[in-house]
C-alpha cells in the first residue's frame, strides 16, 4: 500500500512493473573526494588499513588499475601504489545516505534497501504523478544530485534482477532502461556472470556445455541444464535468462532482522575493548530501528574465534525495544556466555529481530499480565517508576540521535 493509499500491483498481476535499482557510484571514495578537492581526479581507496584490511570501495581512478571491494588492502597498495588509502568514515557516510533516502521516497514509499548506496524502487505506482520509469530515474538522479553532490548510476526495467544488471552495465553516472518486452534481447549478448548466483563452479559447468551468454543460456534445455547444474539451479538460471524475476521490493519496514558486524585488523583480546565494541554495534543496529521505525523482540550476537570458530547467542527480551543501551547491556551478556575473559576474538556482531512497529509498542508498554484487584501501593509505584524510567531513556536516546545527526555519531557516547 503506498502512502496515498494507492496499491502497487503485484508481480502476476499483468500489469508491467517499473522497477529502479539505484547505485551511487564508487560511494565511499566518491564522499572523500567530494570532501577534499585534493582527492579528485586521484585514485583513492578506503578500507581497512591493517594487515587484514580489505578494500571497501575504489575511485574509477583506482579501479583502472585492477583494484576492486573485497581485495586486500596488501594487494590494492601493490597494484596501486600511487593512491591515496584511507580510512572508512561509516558515521559520516550513513547520515548521506540518509539523506539520499529521503529522495528515494519522495518518489515511492517502495524502497528496498540494499546497503548504504543501493536500494531498489517500485515506482509502478508512481508514473501516474512523476512518469515513465525513465522520467522517474532522471528526476531522481538530478534530486540526489543536489542534494549530496554525488553520482547514482539507476537501472530501469520490469524485474529486480534486470533492474541491477542495467545499472551495472555503463558505470558511472549511467542512465540505462530496458523497455518492456525487450528483457531477453537485452540479456542475451551478456556474460552468465551476471547471472544472480552463477559462481565460478557454475560458470565452468556452463563453459562445458559451450554456454557463455546468457543467450546461449536461454536456449539450452532445462532438461539439458539440470544435468550439469541441479534441478533447481537450472530452473532458476532459466528464468533469469528470460528475464522473469517475479520477487517484490520490501521496504526495510518488512526486514525480518536488522545487524552489524566487524571484523579486527587484530585479534581483540581486551575484555574492555570487546565491550566498546558491541556497545558501539548496539548503537548502530539501534539507530537503524528507530529509523525504520521499528523495536525488536530477540538480540543475537555472533562472535569469531580465530581461525574460524563461529558461535552466536540469542536472548528473547521481556518487551520490544529500540534503545540502544538495552541493546547493548543483552549483547555483552550473550558474548560473556559464549566467550572466555580474554579468549581473542576475529569477528563480532550484533543483530536483532522478530520486528514490530514501534507504534504497537509505545516506550511504556510492559508485557501485559494478570493482577490482583486490590493489588498494593508497592507494585503500584514499581510500576509507575520503571515506566518513568523507560520514558526518560527514551528522551534521552532521542537526544543523542540529534546531537550525532547534527555533529556526527563519534560527536558523543553513553558512559559505560
Amino acid at each position: 500500500m503506498r502512502d496515498d493509499g494507492a496499491m502497487a500491483p503485484p508481480a502476476d498481476s499483468g500489469i508491467a512493473r517499473t522497477i529502479l535499482h539505484a547505485d551511487l557510484d564508487a560511494f565511499y571514495a566518491a564522499v572523500e573526494q567530494r570532501d577534499d578537492q585534493a582527492l579528485r581526479g586521484r585514485p583513492v581507496v578506503v578500507g581497512g588499513l591493517g594487515p587484514r584490511g580489505v578494500v571497501a570501495t575504489a575511485s574509477y581512478e583506482a579501479r583502472r588499475s585492477g583494484v576492486h571491494s573485497a581485495m586486500p588492502i596488501g594487494r590494492a597498495r601493490r597494484l596501486c601504489p600511487d593512491a591515496v588509502f584511507l580510512r572508512p568514515r561509516m558515521a559520516h557516510y550513513a547520515a548521506i545516505a540518509r539523506t539520499v533516502r529521503a529522495v528515494f521516497e519522495r518518489f515511492t514509499p517502495l524502497v528496498e534497501p540494499l546497503s548504504l548506496d543501493e536500494a531498489f524502487l517500485d515506482v509502478t505506482g508512481s508514473r501516474a504523478l512523476f512518469g515513465d520509469g525513465r522520467a522517474i530515474a532522471q528526476r531522481l538522479r538530478a534530486e540526489v544530485s543536489a542534494a549530496v553532490g554525488l553520482t547514482a548510476s539507476v537501472g530501469v526495467a520490469t524485474s529486480k534482477f534486470v533492474a541491477k544488471v542495467a545499472s551495472d552495465l555503463r558505470k558511472p553516472d549511467a542512465l540505462v532502461v530496458v523497455e518492456p518486452g525487450t528483457e531477453e534481447a537485452f540479456l542475451a549478448p551478456l556474460p552468465v556472470a551476471r547471472l544472480w548466483g552463477a559462481g565460478p563452479v557454475a560458470q565452468e559447468r556452463l563453459r562445458a556445455l559451450g554456454i557463455g551468454t546468457i543467450g546461449e543460456l536461454r536456449r539450452t534445455p532445462v532438461e539439458v541444464l539440470a544435468l550439469r547444474l541441479g534441478a533447481h539451479p537450472a530452473a532458476h538460471f532459466a528464468a533469469l535468462a528470460r528475464g522473469d524475476d517475479p520477487r517484490p521490493v520490501v521496504p526495510e519496514r518488512d526486514a525480518k532482522s536488522i545487524s552489524q558486524e566487524h571484523t579486527f585488523d587484530a585479534d581483540l583480546r581486551d575484555d574492555d575493548a570487546v565491550r566498546r565494541c558491541l556497545r558501539g554495534l548496539s548503537e548502530g543496529v539501534g539507530r537503524r530501528l528507530r529509523d525504520a521505525g521499528l523495536t525488536a523482540r530477540v538480540v543475537r550476537v555472533k562472535v569469531r574465534f580465530p581461525p574460524f570458530v563461529t558461535r552466536s547467542r540469542q536472548v528473547h527480551l521481556p518487551r520490544p525495544t529500540d534503545d540502544d543501551a538495552e541493546l547493548a547491556e543483552c549483547a555483552i551478556a550473550l558474548v560473556a556466555k559464549a566467550r572466555a575473559s580474554g579468549r581473542p576474538v576475529r569477528l563480532l556482531g550484533v543483530g536483532v529481530a522478530e520486528l514490530v512497529a514501534r507504534e504497537a509498542t509505545p516506550a511504556t508498554a510492559a508485557v501485559p499480565q494478570q493482577r490482583e484487584l486490590f493489588g498494593d501501593a508497592g507494585e503500584v509505584a514499581a510500576a509507575a517508576a520503571r515506566a518513568d524510567l523507560e520514558a526518560r531513556r527514551a528522551r534521552l536516546t532521542r537526544a543523542l540521535d540529534a546531537i550525532r545527526d547534527r555533529f556526527g555519531h563519534d560527536a558523543i557516547r553513553r558512559g559505560t
